[in-house]
């Protein structure tokens, strides 16, 4: 194949990679907007004083755009004999998140993740204090259900093996009614006047939302001004506009 014939096959296949590559650059500039300003918006409910979590007439509207991480607070009494354990991996090490229901005035219910256990606190005589009696006052993140389970590991009900927070299959796996279950969790606090060494430990929730596209939309730039750079190059020394046995 002669020297023009190549450059009418891989001038228009590099300008179209050149395009592709601009292309992705271009995304991820548009996703580095979108992500700074999700982290905003998250940051900014994170430190925001705790609303009323939403109710039953609210919870067709919630969403991860709107609510999640939400600082919220609401009141009931634990159904302590309903409690469930999901496998967990934190700051503290591996163990289980504590999720017991707790049942509002108005009869619906909602998941909350009180917090962290070892395994050797997992039975409740093991916890270094009682569970709490009567009504509570609750406060802390509003987190969205976690349906099916985790990467490659699926929640077993009737084994009782949990690995995400999937608050409709949890009512149902306790006799609760799904339908009257909220569609998120919350996660709770901290106790303040937690003693040392007690158990469960709320308050652990990681909120991290990585961010690479600067460095992406700098990659994908830095191989199409390369791209370009190398047509300009090739296109000077003639690569494209000679044949290689002209004929005379």
């Amino acid at each position: 194949m002669t020297q023009r014939r190549r450059g009418l096959v891989l001038v228009p296949a590099a300008a179209l990679f050149f395009v592709l590559l601009v292309a992705l650059g271009t995304w991820q500039v548009y996703r580095l907007g979108w992500k700074r300003d999700l982290i905003a918006r998250v940051d900014a409910r994170v430190h925001a004083a705790p609303m009323e979590a939403p109710g039953r007439a609210q919870w067709p509207a919630v969403s991860a755009e709107v609510d999640e991480y939400r600082q919220v607070r609401l009141e009931g009494r634990f159904l302590a004999d309903k409690e469930a354990l999901v496998q967990a991996t934190t700051d503290l090490g591996a163990g289980f998140w504590l999720l017991v229901p707790l049942q509002r005035a108005d009869g619906n219910l909602v998941w909350v993740n009180r917090g962290f256990l070892p395994p050797e606190a997992r039975a409740p005589g093991a916890r270094g204090r009682p569970s709490p009696q009567g009504v509570v006052h609750v406060e802390g993140l509003l987190r969205l259900t976690e349906p099916g389970g985790a990467f490659l590991r699926h929640n077993d009900p009737a084994a009782g093996r949990w690995y995400s927070r999937d608050v409709a299959a949890l009512s149902a796996a306790h006799g609760l009614a799904a339908a009257d279950t909220a569609p998120y969790f919350v996660d709770a606090r901290r106790d303040p006047g937690q003693a040392e060494g007690s158990w469960p430990v709320g308050g652990l929730t990681v909120i991290r939302f990585p961010n690479n596209h600067l460095m992406y939309a700098i990659t994908w730039y830095g191989m199409a001004l390369m791209l370009l750079g190398g047509l300009v190059y090739a296109w000077r020394r003639g690569a494209f506009g000679q044949d290689d046995n002209p004929a005379r």
